[in-house]
Parts: C-alpha cells; sequence; structure tokens
C-alpha cells in the first residue's frame, strides 16, 4: 500500500467527515468524488459505506437526535426493500459510467437544493416518502448514498430543519448499518481492505465531531451554501474527468 494511496484515501474521509458532521450526510458524495479519480469503484464504495457508517455512528453517540417515528418509518421500510438491489447493481457498474452518474448527480442535485427554497411544496404522504426511501436505498446499496433523495424530498415536502435532519440521520444510520453487514456477507470487504477501513475511521473521527460543533454556530442558509457548492465543483470536476472517455465510445 503506497503512500499516495493512504494520503488520498485519508483527505477523502477527512473532508466527508467534515460535510457529514455539518449536514448529518453526504459522507459517500464527497468522499467518492475524491476517490473516484484513483479507486476501483467497489472499493471505493466500501469505504464509503464503513466510513459513512462509522460517522454515523459517532453522531449517534454526540448528538441527540429524536426523530418522529411516524415521518421516519416510511422512509426506512421503503430503504430496506432498495438496499438489495442496490448491492446487485453494484458489481455490475461500468467505471466510466459510475463517475459520470456521480458527477451529474453532485450538478444537478446540490443546486436544486440551493434553489429548493423557491419551489413548491409538495405532498407526497407517506407512500411518496417510501419511494424516496427506496430510491435512498438503492443509493446506499451502490455507494452510501443513502442520505441523497431523502434529503431532497424531505425538503421538498417542507419539513422543519431540525425534524429533517434527525430523520435523514436515522434513516442514513439504518441504511448503512444493513448496506455494511450485507457487504460482509456478499465478500465485498475482504481482510486485505482492513488497513484502508482503519485509515478512514481515523481519518473521519475528528473532523466529524469539528462539523457538529460548526453546524451550531451556522445559520441553515449558511452551511447549505457552503457544503453545496462545494458538492457542486466536486461534481463538475467528476464530469469534466469522464465525459470525454465517454464521447470516445
Amino acid at each position: 500500500m503506497s503512500l499516495a494511496l493512504v494520503a488520498w484515501v485519508a483527505i477523502g474521509a477527512a473532508l466527508a467527515g467534515f460535510v457529514q458532521g455539518l449536514s448529518g450526510f453526504a459522507f459517500s458524495m464527497v468522499s467518492l468524488s475524491v476517490w473516484a479519480w484513483t479507486l476501483d469503484p467497489l472499493l471505493g464504495a466500501s469505504l464509503a459505506i464503513f466510513g459513512g457508517w462509522t460517522g454515523q455512528v459517532i453522531a449517534a453517540f454526540t448528538q441527540r437526535r429524536m426523530p418522529d417515528k411516524a415521518l421516519l418509518w416510511p422512509f426506512v421500510v421503503g430503504g430496506l426493500c432498495g438496499v438489495p438491489l442496490g448491492l446487485w447493481l453494484l458489481p455490475r457498474l461500468d467505471v466510466v459510467v459510475f463517475k459520470a452518474a456521480l458527477g451529474l448527480l453532485l450538478v444537478v442535485w446540490c443546486p436544486a437544493m440551493l434553489l429548493s427554497a423557491r419551489l413548491p411544496r409538495i405532498r407526497g404522504g407517506r407512500l411518496g416518502d417510501g419511494l424516496a426511501g427506496f430510491v435512498g436505498g438503492v443509493m446506499g446499496g451502490i455507494g452510501g448514498l443513502s442520505g441523497t433523495v431523502p434529503t431532497l424530498w424531505c425538503t421538498l415536502r417542507g419539513y422543519p430543519r431540525d425534524a429533517q435532519r434527525a430523520v435523514v440521520q436515522n434513516f442514513n444510520l439504518a441504511m448503512l448499518s444493513v448496506a455494511l453487514a450485507l457487504h460482509v456477507l456478499g465478500g465485498h470487504l475482504t481482510a486485505a481492505m482492513v488497513p484502508l477501513l482503519a485509515i478512514v475511521a481515523a481519518a473521519v473521527l475528528v473532523p466529524v465531531l469539528l462539523g457538529a460543533r460548526l453546524y451550531q454556530g451556522l445559520s441553515e442558509a449558511a452551511f447549505r451554501r457552503l457544503v453545496l457548492g462545494l458538492l457542486t465543483a466536486s461534481g463538475v470536476a467528476i464530469l469534466a474527468s469522464a465525459l470525454p472517455e465517454l464521447l470516445r465510445r
């Protein structure tokens, strides 16, 4: 294992941990925007799931999160149905398409979240919550991206800030726990990956706590602009690296 690989994994995990501490989600989006340049998608996805799970466990012991169970359960039920499908899709992904899809997700989703205050509130009911959870579960199985769609959906539904954060964090913890267990059972996490997993865990610890502390002093608008602006820039960079190869096909 080269020093460059260690540094690259640690940098991606630290940045993602900080953003997760700020927002309560988005570990995989940030880490994979860094790791997609050098790591195999399956390895990157496994590390992202583990890192996101580690960050959520840390948050569970350091933050008081009391979600409304009536709001939470449709997301969780839908997500549990979606995680196995995401894991089935993961080994069948094309590397370049995976990078392009990740970049497109960041470029489309993050500005949408920045503009979401101007979007009309929608009434999706528990069925809509369950479908959002299902999509989140699929994306969680693919690479720990379980929080993206449910977060946008909660915003469009007009959930209060604290209620949304509690729902998304607990949903992510549930989905990442299931995805991590299935990755272990499926043999995606091997003994050879233990050193990298240890690096991710060590790199996440302090940034997650720093991000959570900074969150307490930031307005909602300020931290959303900061985090989503950085994620949008990451998506542009990933698309720039993937599109030329896609166009040559």
